[in-house]
């Protein structure tokens, strides 16, 4: 059972689409990689699954019920980080946090603590006096205080140096050994390759692609470098979309096996062969084209 399913999930501004049809599901303990451009829609989705903006049409279901979020039990259990975060600013850290706690009837001393001194917080500073970098860091805390069973983030790492996006991913990795269900929405490719098993491509609010992160890197296109003189005649023959090219050496996007490759280039003249795998950066753009 999908401790989180969206099945055709469409959210319109008047007659402007924000997301058209969008149907993934989470299971238990499993992080599942949001991820495309700016204005794609993923943010749309977490707004609308947390009820912060109503839905047209389609269904959102919390371990296979329909997701009523102002239920006191479910929002209990979910965490959200929006991708800005605006906080109480007359509050110093420690008063925002102990209101925060008085919202749950049980203990959280320890996880705060562990949560305090994971990144690095002051609690005597004021929200006020905080760069983007430490907001965000107190966005975390309250997002994982209270120990809920589904978190969605929402571009989770902006404004954090390397060293606490490290220790960011070091929690989820964490949260995901205890069985915690994450929605990590972001437009970095490369920090969703490191730590989800699952990934949607989101695109002009449609999803263009789901897939699971092994498959996505191994399954995909590779480039196949070629230094020949016969280089025209290869063309012909490999009826691959071309890369770039000059007289002597040319660069495929291949997706044939490398076994079939060798077999078909094996009558002609070939100075230099090379295969390699398509850069996650690439391979994200070659998506959105």
């Amino acid at each position: 059972m999908a401790v989180l399913e969206l099945k055709k999930l469409k959210k319109y501004y008047d007659k402007t689409c924000g997301i058209e049809d969008v149907s993934l599901k989470l299971n238990k303990g499993e992080i599942y990689g949001f991820i495309g451009p700016n204005g794609a829609g993923k943010s749309t989705t977490l707004r609308t699954i947390m009820g912060l903006i109503n839905k047209t049409s389609g269904s959102i279901l919390f371990n296979d019920k329909e997701l009523d979020i102002e239920d006191i039990n479910i929002k209990e259990k979910i965490g959200y980080l929006p991708s800005e975060i605006n906080l109480y600013e007359d509050m110093t850290i420690k008063e925002l946090l102990n209101y925060h706690e008085s919202f749950y009837k049980k203990d959280l001393t320890k996880r705060r603590k562990e949560l305090i001194n994971l990144f690095k917080i002051d609690e005597n500073k004021k929200i006020e006096d905080l760069s983007l970098g430490n907001l965000k860091k107190i966005g975390i805390v309250l997002t994982f205080l209270h120990n809920p069973e589904i978190i969605l983030l929402d571009e989770p790492t902006s404004g954090l140096d390397p060293i606490m996006q490290n220790n960011f991913h070091k929690l989820l990795l964490k949260e995901k050994e205890k069985g915690t269900t994450i929605l990590y929405s972001s437009h970095i490719l490369s920090e969703i390759s490191n730590i989800c098993d699952k990934v949607g491509f989101i695109k002009d609010g449609k999803i263009i692609k789901e897939d699971n992160m092994e498959n996505i890197i191994k399954g995909n296109y590779t480039y196949l470098k070629i230094a020949s003189k016969e280089i025209s005649k290869i063309k012909k023959d490999l009826k691959l979309q071309i890369i770039s090219e000059t007289e002597t050496e040319i660069v495929f996007l291949n997706n044939i096996e490398a076994n079939k490759i060798i077999s078909i280039l094996g009558k002609y003249n070939i100075e230099k062969l090379i295969i390699e795998e398509i850069p996650l950066e690439d391979l994200f753009l070659n998506y959105y084209k």
